[in-house]
């Protein structure tokens, strides 16, 4: 049960880290929560353990380079990154992420489901890249409440509408199939 409320903790924070260091930036500072989020990355990202850890580290260079704001707003840039390597790397090693998402409820996937969940996992891709930009940008040069805006809002907007998507459009193709 322990380890339960631990995970469970560890994606609320995750989820809230834009809302999180907006609200705790004046009083803390960018780097205690530089330190928090290199340290939250690395323990979240147990798709791409050491990868992680590695853009943990990557952003505490960039808070020991004077730029510790910069380091703190990387989170999400480094999310997008580490999802994109994960999805990525599934497309060339193994299952696509997708094709074992979709197998989960549908074992004997047929082929079409199968092209259907490697062409998903490339969108994902192109989300990642496109979403990951605009983390970068915010980062580098948005004031803390836009970098908030779109790293805590927005972008979680965007997914949803990914989700959404995806979920009328493989309903659709079912239909059309049957």
């Amino acid at each position: 049960m322990q380890g339960k409320a631990i995970k469970s903790l560890g994606v609320v924070l995750a989820v809230a880290w834009p809302v999180l260091v907006f609200v705790l930036h004046d009083q803390v500072g960018s780097w205690p929560l530089l330190v928090a989020g290199a340290a939250l990355l690395a323990w979240r990202m147990s798709q791409a353990r050491y990868l992680a850890m590695v853009v943990a580290l990557l952003m505490l260079v960039l808070g020991g380079l004077g730029h510790a704001d910069i380091g703190m707003r990387a989170y999400p840039v480094a999310i997008n990154a580490l999802m994109l390597a994960v999805f990525l790397t599934s497309l060339w090693r193994g299952m696509p992420i997708v094709e074992r998402i979709a197998r989960l409820k549908e074992p004997d996937l047929p082929p079409a489901g199968v092209a259907y969940t490697r062409r998903v996992t490339w969108a994902w891709c192109g989300f990642f890249v496109i979403n990951g930009s605009i983390a970068t940008w915010t980062a580098v040069y948005a004031d803390l409440a836009t970098w908030t805006l779109y790293n805590g809002v927005i972008s979680y907007g965007l997914i949803a509408l990914m989700f959404a998507g995806e979920w009328l459009l493989r309903h659709r193709l079912r239909r059309s199939l049957s």
